[in-house]
Formats: structure tokens, sequence, C-alpha cells
């Protein structure tokens, strides 16, 4: 990428949000942009970002044996009616309907209803389970109160998963199986989260479990155990035999050691059993030749929300200025090299040219900052801005053909040569 062609200026950050430093820089720079409460645009950069986190969970999900489908947000009103739910989302404001001369449609705020009514036509025999099904696309929900940016926006991408199951026994095999897609997910990304006991809520069913980043930025609180690592939603204790809960579905006895801390959540999984088969015919043909309702879990990743997050957690912030940009994952970031020419020197520029050239023919994403009235301090400041991982100024110091590489994480600086460099960041 040119950023002479971006249309990128230079910015002066100011009164950054204390409480989400990350997502404030990247309005104040132009990268996200706000058109009305808990809606947003993205611009390159955390698009591509939003993307390779898309690309992981696609990747992990069909590695696990998990089938990518796509289905219509604008939705009829019946499927809702069908469910039941259709009053409930309604009556309280959550779910957005418009009227035509064809009828009432809905943008779906979830995927349960659509989900079983595109299985339903597939799954019609024992032989064709069990199967999980995801997509990842745009839900919307009229948030009163709308938090965080992205962390709670009114439009936003969303990973939804079904598995659809003949029993009990084979969906607690493929709830399981996706519980474990999940953390290789979130690790690939770079997010440390813990698996929390959870309330099924609305949802129904038997059990659920909710995948928290420890932050003080999140809106929820968990009471956690250091020492063995698990953490309960606090709603769990609501429950009028919950200790008994506790144990049988989730082996823990005493909750004695256990912390409050403050979390964020990024996703939350569920075995819903026969609830939504039940309400909306979901039945398949067992191996007797008679119609078996569906044992189905329900699985969710905040796309938005987790990019969100992974923003907040890679803010750089600086001894003299506080919060000034940030240093992505390699296993994200859209772009590895940030290159800074000096734009008065032509061999400096020739020089930064042939680096970025080879570097795309080797398929390797970078930056090459060749806008003319933007001083250099300003192009350094603007890596950080990006998130680029990596830096090569192209200025004075450096000499023949060597390239000094900095680490903008660790300050770390290595002289290479260009075929030494295209290796590195192979």
């Amino acid at each position: 990428m040119r950023l002479s062609q971006t249309g990128m200026g230079t910015y002066k950050l100011n009164n950054i949000d204390e409480m989400y430093p990350g997502q404030s820089i990247l309005l104040q720079t132009g990268q996200l942009v706000q058109y009305g409460a808990g809606i947003f645009a993205y611009n390159t950069v955390p698009l591509l970002v939003k993307r390779n986190i898309e690309k992981i969970i696609v990747e992990t999900l069909n590695k696990y044996g998990c089938i990518e489908v796509l289905l219509p947000t604008l939705q009829p009103d019946t499927i809702w009616k069908n469910s039941g739910r259709y009053n409930q989302y309604v009556d309280d404001g959550t779910m957005l309907i418009t009227e035509s001369n064809k009828g009432i449609f809905c943008l779906a705020p979830t995927g349960e209803e659509a989900m079983l009514e595109f299985a339903r036509e597939k799954l019609k025999s024992y032989k064709n389970l069990p199967a999980t099904f995801y997509q990842i696309g745009e839900k919307y929900r009229n948030e009163i109160r709308t938090r965080g940016y992205l962390l709670r926006g009114k439009a936003f991408p969303m990973l939804d998963a079904y598995s659809f199951d003949i029993d009990e026994k084979n969906m607690a095999k493929s709830y399981e199986n996706v519980r474990k897609a999940f953390l290789e997910i979130f690790e690939k990304i770079g997010l440390n989260v813990l698996t929390i006991v959870a309330d099924n809520g609305a949802m129904g069913g038997k059990k659920s479990e909710e995948f928290m980043l420890i932050s003080s930025q999140g809106e929820d609180k968990i009471l956690y155990d250091e020492k063995s690592n698990i953490g309960l939603n606090t709603e769990i204790l609501e429950k009028e035999n919950y200790e008994e809960y506790l144990k049988s579905e989730y082996g823990i006895e005493d909750i004695s050691n256990f912390k409050e801390i403050r979390t964020m959540e990024l996703g939350h999984i569920f075995q819903l059993g026969t609830r939504y088969s039940e309400i909306m015919n979901g039945k398949y043909i067992g191996q007797d030749g008679k119609e078996n309702l569906y044992y189905m879990g329900c699985y969710g990743i905040g796309v938005s929300r987790t990019l969100a997050a992974l923003y907040e957690q890679c803010v750089i912030i600086d001894e003299k200025y506080g919060p000034c940009g940030f240093v992505l994952p390699e296993s994200v970031a859209p772009f590895k090299l940030q290159i800074i020419p000096k734009m008065e020197n032509e061999q400096k520029v020739e020089f930064a040219n042939k680096i970025y050239n080879e570097l795309q023919k080797e398929n390797i994403s970078s930056i090459i900052d060749d806008r003319e009235t933007v001083t250099m301090g300003a192009k350094i400041k603007d890596c950080k801005v990006l998130g680029t991982p990596y830096l090569a100024v192209i200025g004075d110091r450096q000499e023949g053909e060597n390239i000094e590489l900095e680490n903008i994480k660790t300050g770390e600086k290595i002289i290479l040569t260009l075929k030494k460099l295209i290796e590195k960041l192979k």
C-alpha cells in the first residue's frame, strides 16, 4: 500500500478516551468513522485486520469439520413468530423491523430461527448427522445504550455456528469440538481468553460457557480462581441449585477461593437441547424410521468486539505522550513492514521502492510512506498509528544495500540485506 494514495494526512491525538484509548485513536485518525451511535465504517487497515480475524475463524472451523454457509440478515417476521420470539424482541425494542406491501421484515439480531429453517431442508435423516453449520455476517440490535464503540454497537459482524445431533450425548461431543476450535481461534488471534461457566439465560438449554478476556474495560464481573484458571459468571449464583449445577456440569465443588475480576465477553457457546427443535418442528428421520427432534448447540464470536478488544490490548503507551498507537500481532497485521524513505533523496526513494516491489513479488504485504509533504518524524509516528509490526527507515543513516529493521514492539533493531529481510518477514 502506498500511503500517498490513501489520502492519509497527519494527526495530533488530543483528549484520548481514557477508558477506550485504542478505539479513540482509530476514530481520531480516521481509521474508524462513526455514522451514528453504535454505527461505524472501517477504513483500510482495521478492515483488513477484521478480515484476517475472520480468515482465522474460517480456517479453524473448517479444520474442525464445520461447514460454512451464509443466511440472509433480512428475514420475514414469520420465522420469528414460529419460534415465539418475535413479540419478545419487538416489545423490548431489540429488533429492527420494516413494513412493506409484501409484509413485515426483520433485521436479524441472532440466527437460531434462520439456521433451523435452513438445516431442516438439508438434514432430513440420521445419516446426515452430526452437522455443524456456521456463518460470518452482520447482526443488528437496537441497543438503547451503546457502549465502548465497537464493543457494543447496533450493527456488528458476528460468527454464529449451530450444531445438529441425534441425541444429548452427541450434542455434548459437538459442543466440545467447537469449544476446542474457539480456544484455538483466540490463541491464533493473540488473545488469552478464559472459559467461564455461564447461565444460559433467555437462550434456554442445559449448559453454556463464555469466552472472556480479563480487562478493566469489560462490563462483566466474574468470579475467578487463578490457581485452577476457572471462572464463573456471577449470574450462576442466582440459580436455586447452583452448587449442585456447578458440581454436576463442571466439576466445581468449592468456590471459596474465587475472586471477583472484570472481564470482556468475546464469545459464548450453548447446549440448547431440543428447545428450538420443539418450537419450530426441527426433525429428522431416525434409523427406526420415526421422526426425532434435533439436539442443537449454538456458538458465537463477536468479530467486531474481538477486533476492538485486540486494538485495546495492543495500545502503545508513551511515557511522555500517553497512548500513541498500536503494535498489532503478526498473525492479524495486514501489513508486516512500513518503509519510510527520505523523499528529498532520489537514491533513497529508488532503494525504498526496490524493497517495496520485491516484497510485493513475494506476497509480503507492506506499506511505503511516499507522502512528500510529511516529515520523517511524523511518518514514524504514523507507523505506530497504523499498528505495523516492523519499520525500515531509508534515510541518511542507511548505507548501501543494508536495511535497518526495527521491531516496533520491542524496539530491537537489526541490519539485514534485502534477501535476509524477505526471509525474516516470510
